[in-house]
């Protein structure tokens, strides 16, 4: 049956600004329409946000990266030449006004909200379908960005969810299905060397295990490619019993770039970004290391085509002695997820229209 309670709210006013919300009677989503930002993402009626982070010299803008954001057309800093023809780093979607498009849908247990935005400099379109589920804390995104210039061109595209306090804490774990990977501040032409392994770091020649944020990070970006068919993400706060997850096609995202961010010896944020390239370089030195890993630095879109990604973001109480993810799987219409070190699942109803990949 449709969930009478399930809605859309288009064009509201949320903390002032411009924004869709979906709501249902498990969860609630906000995407801020001043960048297209997905900013507000909690259980039931009033639960704890784990999306909560805002660049503070863009504090003050209209149009502005936060929470979850996209990077497009590029992820990290444009050339020195773009650099002076406007091109910001990220690239410009959170630079844009996004518009609703088309009306609110509803279906048996779930509602969803389309969205768009073009993005002048870079000559590429990119459209939302963001479709959250009625009976538990899922929603599923479907993204195509098309390229509306005359010519082909190379681009790439990282989804880039920030956590921060107070579901941010000392004791917060992050987990993986993440492999081999590499820290951004390794050389080129070979940033891969030395190889690490999830969750290993290196922190001034000591071991750093990325799993936990205690302490000042440097290397404060660290990348890995994921080998199976289906990546994901998971952060867990037990004392808060809480547990934000994330899934997607490896075919869509090979990459899993982790970002953390202390300020005065506390944790402020950390980014579980996903997407086409693991290299935080400029397409000049992208082009020139077109793989680590035997993974792709960078995509392309021919003139006039398009591309369609997807992923899904999950959201779940867990016992306050949860010690972390072991894995998580797609499977009977289901996603599980099993606590490192025991038998112990947790299961959140997840059919097709949610989650890619085969259930």
């Amino acid at each position: 049956m449709i969930l009478a309670t399930t809605s859309v709210h288009a064009e509201e006013r949320v903390n002032g600004r411009p924004a869709v919300v979906l709501e249902s009677p498990s969860a609630k989503v906000v995407i801020d329409l001043g960048g297209g930002s997905i900013v507000d993402f909690h259980l039931g009626a009033g639960g704890l946000n784990p999306l909560r982070w805002i660049g503070p010299a863009d504090s003050e803008k209209e149009l502005r990266p936060m929470a979850h954001f996209i990077c497009l057309d590029r992820w990290g800093q444009p050339s020195e030449s773009e650099l002076r023809n406007g091109m910001p780093f990220h690239g410009e979607a959170t630079r844009v006004r996004w518009k609703q498009s088309g009306a609110a849908e509803r279906g048996d247990g779930w509602v969803a909200a389309g969205m768009d935005a073009s993005l002048p400099m870079a000559g590429l379109d990119v459209r939302r379908t963001i479709r959250l589920s009625g009976a538990s804390g899922l929603f599923g995104v479907s993204e195509t960005v098309t390229n509306r210039n005359k010519l082909g061109r190379v681009y790439n595209m990282v989804q880039h969810p920030s956590i921060g306090p107070p579901f941010l804490d000392e004791t917060t774990v992050v987990d993986s299905n993440a492999q081999r990977g590499l820290m951004q501040s390794s050389p080129m032409p070979n940033p891969e060397k030395p190889e690490l392994r999830w969750p290993a770091a290196i922190n001034k020649g000591k071991p750093v295990d990325l799993r936990r944020l205690t302490n000042d990070p440097d290397p404060n970006v660290v990348s890995f490619v994921v080998d199976e068919e289906l990546g994901w993400v998971t952060a867990v706060n037990a004392s808060k019993e809480l547990l934000l997850g994330y899934i997607w096609k490896t075919a869509d995202y090979p990459w899993l770039n982790i970002w953390r961010h202390v300020d005065k010896g506390r944790p402020l944020a950390r980014g579980l970004e996903f997407g086409t390239t693991g290299l935080h370089q400029p397409f000049p030195v992208l082009t020139k290391k077109p793989y680590v890993f035997d993974r792709p630095t960078f995509t392309y879109l021919d003139a006039g085509e398009s591309a369609t990604r997807t992923y899904a973001a999950f959201l779940v109480k867990v016992p306050p002695d949860f010690r972390g993810v072991d894995r998580v799987t797609h499977r009977g219409g289901q996603l599980v997820i099993r606590e490192r070190g025991s038998s112990r699942e947790v299961k959140i109803p997840a059919g097709p229209r949610f989650v890619p990949g085969p259930a």
